[in-house]
């Protein structure tokens, strides 16, 4: 394998709100907390997120839980899902899923691959040359300014 292509394990830290947007930024970190990813997502994406990072379950399901049920029903299993390119600031991901001993790759929104993962309990990775070529212009002091009490809950490791 290609070592700038190797995964790195992510886990999801939080999901807190953007002032300045109409979005919400997932934080996605490293098990050694070195590394941080944040990816901005859209407000039903990002709640979406939130409510499988507290256990919540709504009443009727929504999209991802749709798709979670989806999977089950059709006997496949989500293996990981994959942060894979990042162009002009958007970030790809791909979820892999196995069924009937065949591994498939479907294309992905992260935002959408991070919801599947946290309801079907699959592992989170990013390619080392994402992490390299995420934006990270004034990434250490953004961080610094984040309150942790907006995070909301965080996926336990």
């Amino acid at each position: 394998m290609d070592p700038a292509s190797e995964l790195i394990p992510l886990k999801v830290h939080g999901v807190l709100v953007d002032p300045n947007t109409d979005t919400q930024i997932v934080i996605l970190r490293d098990e050694q907390h070195m590394d941080v990813l944040p990816i901005w997502v859209g407000t039903a994406e990002g709640t979406s997120i939130r409510l499988a990072l507290e256990g919540i379950v709504p009443p009727r399901p929504m999209s991802h839980d749709l798709l979670t049920s989806f999977t089950e029903h059709l006997g496949m299993k989500v293996t990981r899902v994959v942060v894979t390119d990042v162009k002009n600031n958007t970030y790809y991901a791909t979820i892999h899923l196995f069924a009937h001993g065949v591994e498939r790759t479907v294309d992905s929104r992260p935002s959408d691959a991070i919801a599947l993962a946290l309801r079907t309990k699959s592992p989170i990775y990013v390619t080392q040359d994402v992490l390299k070529r995420r934006n990270a212009d004034n990434l250490d002091a953004w961080l610094a300014k984040l309150d942790p009490q907006e995070f909301g809950k965080s996926e336990t490791t």
